[in-house]
């Protein structure tokens, strides 16, 4: 009996190393992927839809509605178009950059659901900005609602296009990878320029969250100099 329990527990110890072995590779598998973006396209879809419920109209009771009850909520109409326009551009990245993804592991996945969580309380911060329009507070709350979106967005993208496997580069262009980042940043400086200026300028900071347009500016210059380079480059190929 002492033998057969001495070899029993050299048996179970030997095992240890492999159940860690298993256990660090279960850590670094792969998730299922088609999954998660069904779910993603869900959620948003769930989130878009919310928006519409603080769509409403208040006349007295007990009277008819007339033309002018229409347009009196018309910071519920602006606040609802800005949260429809943000969800569906982020929507139409996410969706962009995973025609490019196609593997995904556990940190990509995290990212994924943070930045759901924060697609999911756009609606509660359209809310707050069309309630308490133009005040500091809505603006700010709703800005790092924006900004939250824009670095795990960014954070999405860094995590596969660091993996040398996660990205199908026969589909992507380092050109369209340029485009990506600069997309990226460029939506992340606007989310810290709007929370800047939303303490002491929050109409504009409004304004920026709907237009961005310090940073088409910057976009469209940066573009620019990227074809003036590469039409100098063609033109000195050309040459030679």
């Amino acid at each position: 009996m002492p033998f057969t329990n001495g070899f029993l527990q050299k048996q179970h110890f030997a095992a240890i190393p492999n159940t860690f072995v298993h256990m660090g590779n279960m850590k670094k598998r792969e998730v299922p992927f088609e999954r998660v973006l069904f779910f993603s396209d869900a959620i948003v879809a769930i989130a878009i839809t919310l928006l519409a419920l603080d769509l409403k109209l208040q006349v007295p009771d007990g009277r008819h509605i007339r033309f002018p009850d229409l347009w009196l909520p018309w910071k519920n109409y602006l606040a609802f178009f800005l949260s429809f326009i943000n969800i569906a551009s982020f929507w139409r990245t996410h969706h962009q950059m995973y025609t490019y993804i196609h593997k995904m592991n556990e940190r990509t996945m995290g990212y994924n659901i943070c930045w759901l969580f924060f697609i999911v309380t756009l609606p509660f911060s359209t809310n707050v900005l069309s309630t308490h329009f133009g005040d500091a507070p809505a603006v700010f709350l709703y800005s790092i609602n924006i900004l939250a979106l824009s670095i795990f967005q960014n954070s999405i993208w860094d995590s596969a296009d660091t993996k040398h496997d996660f990205i199908d580069t026969e589909k992507v262009t380092m050109q369209e990878r340029e485009r990506f980042r600069l997309m990226f940043n460029l939506d992340m400086i606007n989310g810290l320029l709007c929370i800047a200026l939303c303490f002491f300028l929050p109409k504009l900071a409004f304004f920026l969250l709907f237009f961005k347009v310090p940073m088409l500016f910057l976009a469209t210059i940066y573009i620019a100099r990227q074809r003036h380079r590469n039409v100098k480059k063609e033109r000195n190929g050309t040459n030679k």
